[in-house]
């Protein structure tokens, strides 16, 4: 236990020392190219910060309406009482480098083969390059029945809608951990952020009733949208072990499909057909999707994530396809992998890479892997730090030290303690 601790202080002290510390200096290229970049969330800012540095006049604008700047890995935590909402939340502003420009309106139409974008307030800008990391948008709406004012009453969560929600979703899961019923944790059919945050909720509630003694009047059970708990086998397998080691029921192939919360009863599609199941506590995932103004705009693959509209880009330089000057990082990037804050730590400097690269007219080095971090906690002090690639490989960051499949203290507070300061250091574009 003493050399696991002292190896996780070894570890804060190194990422103390690279959240305060500056970057090792690139070379700067001298550029009038107009940058676009949609989105100021974790990849928008990044991006910008590392941009401002390495290019010497270059006109950079961020668009971003939002006011607010969310750190959306605390929200697992505020919807399991260990955080408040305001730990979660900053300024837009607070991040942004001098020398971008900051447009507070929301893109309203992409042009690719004019490089015009148009923001719902009237302008419009032109581009040189054009990097979108707009996010994506919860499609509430897909659920029937379902009301975003529901979360937080007779029994309703959902973490993903922001801060203030994810804190709703606490009151009502607390209320099941103390006095037990039915449980059920869903998500949903298409692809999303952090597809673990779900499982990290129901271990969580899990384990909160537990300490407060109403876990065994709690029935639980996970719903996985395919025949797997995960996307990676290995990772699959080690969470169906603790699920079964610790009561907790699991269903393959379900999607919630309505929300009749008068009568408290879901509905869910199966390949059987759908079926109703009666709710205590029901914490709804909703489908997810590109924000339309991208599905919209000709950038989206057109042969997979049809109903998605994920942005057609390379999956190891993040170049679109059929527009060259066009990037995408984040969330809306179409990639097999990679919808979580950690991929966009190794994102964002493929990115820079190929947009300096263009601009000095060389041939980008850097390549994403599909680098994918899941800090899975399995209950309140532990948690598997789960690290994979494209290929479903495990990459541990501290082999010998943190072991992937195992329920650790150190892992724990790598998501705890650590991982906001890391985050933190990346938006300033030093991580």
């Amino acid at each position: 236990m003493k050399s696991t601790r002292r190896a996780f202080l070894g570890l804060a002290a190194g990422g103390a020392a690279l959240a305060a510390g500056a970057p090792a200096r690139a070379e700067q290229v001298r550029t009038s190219a107009k940058i676009v970049i949609l989105g100021a969330g974790a990849a928008g800012t990044a991006l910008a910060n590392r941009l401002v540095r390495r290019l010497d006049g270059a006109r950079i604008t961020i668009v971003d309406g939002r006011k607010e700047h969310f750190y959306q890995p605390g929200w697992s935590l505020v919807a399991a009482g260990l955080k408040p909402p305001g730990y979660t939340i900053s300024q837009t502003t607070d991040w942004l480098p001098e020398g971008v420009t900051l447009k507070a309106d929301w893109a309203a139409g992409i042009d690719p083969d004019a490089k015009k974008v148009a923001l719902q307030g009237g302008e419009t800008l032109d581009y040189d390059f054009l990097v979108v990391a707009t996010g994506l948008v919860l499609d509430y709406g897909a659920i029937e029945g379902f009301d975003m004012d529901l979360i937080g009453q007779n029994g309703v969560g959902s973490l993903y809608a922001g801060p203030d929600y994810a804190a709703r979703t606490w009151k009502a899961a607390s209320k099941f951990a103390e006095e037990g019923g039915r449980g059920l944790f869903t998500r949903p059919g298409t692809e999303m952020k952090c597809a673990g945050a779900p499982i990290k909720h129901t271990f969580l509630i899990d384990d909160i009733a537990r300490r407060r003694g109403g876990r065994g009047k709690a029935d639980i059970t996970y719903f996985a949208h395919s025949k797997a708990l995960f996307g990676v086998p290995i990772v699959s397998e080690r969470i169906r072990m603790v699920m079964e080691n610790r009561g907790i029921n699991y269903e393959y192939s379900h999607v919630l499909q309505a929300i009749d919360p008068g009568a408290k009863k879901v509905t869910f599609a199966t390949p059987d057909g759908d079926y109703d199941l009666d709710y205590d506590y029901v914490h709804v995932i909703p489908p997810q999707r590109a924000p339309a103004v991208v599905r919209e705009s000709g950038l989206s693959w057109a042969d997979k994530w049809q109903d998605q509209g994920w942005v057609e880009v390379d999956k190891y330089t993040l170049r679109h396809n059929r527009y060259p000057e066009v990037y995408a990082v984040g969330d809306v990037a179409g990639v097999p992998k990679g919808k979580t804050a950690a991929s966009v730590k190794w994102q964002v400097p493929v990115v820079e890479d190929g947009v300096v690269s263009q601009i000095a007219d060389r041939t980008p080095t850097e390549t994403y892997n599909g680098y994918t971090s899941c800090p899975l906690i399995t209950r309140v002090g532990r948690a598997m730090l789960i690290e994979f690639d494209y290929d479903n490989n495990l990459v541990p960051s501290f082999p010998g030290v943190i072991a992937p499949l195992e329920e650790l203290w150190i892992s724990w507070l790598m998501k705890e303690v650590a991982l906001k300061a890391t985050y933190n250091a990346m938006l300033r574009g030093k991580a």
